[in-house]
């Protein structure tokens, strides 16, 4: 039985069939985030809605270095002549790639078939992996919940500040109701520092301080 990858640790490495041809997971993305999530089917209300808004939100992910992929069990000509029906009747052309996963390999892999799911569809997972090919974050919905994408936007963006400045973000970053879009600082690790952390920076006690965000993802 396959353990499923744990986050933090490297994503597994597989050879997928989509709608963009034959691609190698995570090795593809190298040097690139990418997001994968799972629809339970091809020409469904919720997951043509999805799909949707994903395409809309598409150039927002590569402004940020970040990749989309679909998948579902069903064949590859049934992704076709959907993304095609999407295109007709909504006028929406989706961009990024859907796997067919049709023996289930990789979503028998990444727990993506439900044991109480009829065992012949996935559930709506998301999957976050990072530059380095590092599983950072993953959701799971049930089929009958659409998915947020300005909230998969939003984590991703979270874990960008966070990786590259070495704090933490509060609920809802960055339109928390008490800190706005200020970060919180890492725990003191010693005695003196938690004596000088309140002297310099703001706060509330020396294990809550936080630190003003500027906003300014060019630096990152």
């Amino acid at each position: 039985m396959n353990k499923i990858p744990l986050l933090g640790e490297k994503f597994p490495r597989m050879e997928v069939q989509t709608t963009f041809g034959k691609k190698i997971l995570p090795d593809d993305y190298e040097g690139k985030w990418f997001v994968l999530f799972s629809h339970p089917a091809d020409f469904t209300p919720v997951c043509t809605t999805e799909f949707i808004a994903f395409a809309k939100k598409y150039e927002s992910f590569r402004l940020m270095n970040i990749e989309l992929i679909g998948l579902s069990v069903d064949q590859n000509f049934s992704h076709i002549k959907w993304l095609e029906m999407i295109k007709e009747k909504f006028h929406i052309e989706i961009p990024f790639p859907v796997i067919s996963d049709t023996s289930e390999g990789v979503s028998k892999i990444l727990g993506m078939i439900h044991p109480d799911n009829a065992g012949t569809s996935t559930v709506r997972a998301v999957f976050v992996v990072d530059p380095d090919g590092i599983l950072r974050l993953m959701f799971y919905y049930p089929q009958e919940i659409g998915r947020n994408m300005d909230e998969i936007l939003r984590a991703i963006k979270a874990m960008m500040v966070t990786d590259t400045y070495d704090v933490a973000t509060p609920e809802n970053w960055p339109n928390n109701q008490m800190l706005k879009s200020n970060l919180i600082l890492p725990p003191p690790v010693s005695i003196e520092e938690a004596k000088q952390r309140m002297k310099e920076e703001n706060g509330f006690d020396w294990w809550f301080c936080y630190r003003e965000w500027f906003n300014n993802f060019d630096e990152i």
